[in-house]
């Protein structure tokens, strides 16, 4: 029977274990998005993870929505990410470098003045977005033509050459948690006609083109997606429906796994998405949002999933796996630092047989 360390084949990848590292942006980037020391010895001290999933990095210049975070669109960005790779391969582990579009969570403070582009011109609301010059309201997107399309899934398509180029094990294509492939997705951001707008075979189409794209430079590619997740005033009229059909079409394509986040952390939506992932996507399904190590254990166990990837846990624990094989007590992050330049909350938590 699987649980947590039992290994799992992955693609072309042959994990040691169960316990992925979920991607967290940290605002660590250096000038012009590009990574650094730091960010390679942070993800270098958490390389006992089954697999690694980078922070979201910018596929296309110009579409900032964390003021500090990475990109993947030059040639100096390879080159700051293969630090990242080489010291997270020296330490025995996998990373694949997660590829974003902002969409409308870019604001124009963030990107010289540039207006942020959508599948349709609604403004996130209830918000508030860091910029140099303080918290500032999203504004209103511009709604991108459908001829300009194409230049994104191309962007995407770089990203991804580019990743390899810097020494990633694959890619994950981020449909998630509001910004620009998930607004696509979901009609509650997409009010458009067309071929990019209305039923879900045409809100999917980006996603889909976006896919395929990627495969053809990737050696391994995964793709995360948040249904029911009301971060970044996103909403969908159908979850399950879309979660179902995403899941039986996502069979048509080389996808090694499927990276689902279960719920909604403000309560917004409700429902249960992994049960028609797993009974429809037949790849590797891992689920992510709020799991202990016993329940990550019993719904692998039960064969409901095949991984877990924890988010803060694996933020403030650099050894996750090795508590979770002690029963060890964690260490608690510090939300004051999740954000905040420099190396305090960031790669000194302490781990258990270091005593830092």
């Amino acid at each position: 029977m699987a649980d947590l360390f039992s290994p799992l084949r992955v693609g072309s990848l042959e994990l040691p274990n169960r316990i992925w590292m979920a991607p967290l942006t940290r605002c660590r980037a250096e000038d012009d998005h590009v990574p650094g020391a730091l960010i390679a010895e942070h993800y270098a001290q958490r390389a006992s993870a089954g697999l690694i999933v980078s922070e979201a990095t910018m596929v296309m210049e110009g579409n900032s929505a964390f003021w500090h975070e990475p990109g993947i669109h030059s040639q100096a960005q390879i080159e700051g990410w293969r630090l990242t790779t080489e010291a997270v391969h020296r330490a025995g582990g996998h990373i694949v470098l997660q590829l974003w579009h902002g969409g409308r969570a870019c604001h124009p403070l963030l990107n010289g003045g540039r207006q942020p582009v959508a599948p349709s011109a609604i403004a996130i609301s209830g918000d508030e977005v860091h910029t140099p010059e303080g918290k500032q309201p999203y504004v209103v997107p511009r709604e991108l033509h459908d001829d300009e399309l194409p230049a994104i899934v191309d962007g995407f398509r770089h990203a991804a050459r580019n990743a390899m180029a810097a020494g990633f094990d694959g890619v994950e294509i981020h449909g998630a948690n509001g910004y620009l492939l998930d607004e696509f997705l979901r009609d509650g951001s997409n009010q458009r006609s067309g071929p990019y707008g209305g039923p879900i075979e045409h809100r999917a189409r980006l996603l889909l083109e976006v896919l395929e794209a990627v495969a053809q430079e990737s050696s391994l590619m995964g793709l995360r997606l948040s249904p029911l997740k009301s971060y970044n005033a996103m909403a969908d009229s159908d979850p399950i429906g879309l979660i179902t059909w995403l899941a039986k079409r996502l069979n048509d394509l080389p996808l090694a796994y499927l990276h689902l986040m279960r719920a909604d952390l403000l309560g917004q939506q409700h429902g249960d998405v992994l049960t028609p992932a797993r009974e429809h996507f037949n790849g590797v399904l891992v689920a992510n949002m709020g799991y202990s190590a016993d329940e990550a254990n019993a719904a692998i166990a039960a064969g409901a999933i095949d991984a877990v990837a924890f988010g803060t846990s694996f933020l403030a624990n650099p050894d996750l796996p090795v508590r979770f094989r002690r029963g060890a007590p964690l260490n608690a992050p510090d939300p004051a630092s999740f954000y905040s330049p420099g190396p305090a909350g960031y790669t000194d938590y302490p781990t258990l047989d270091s005593g830092l």
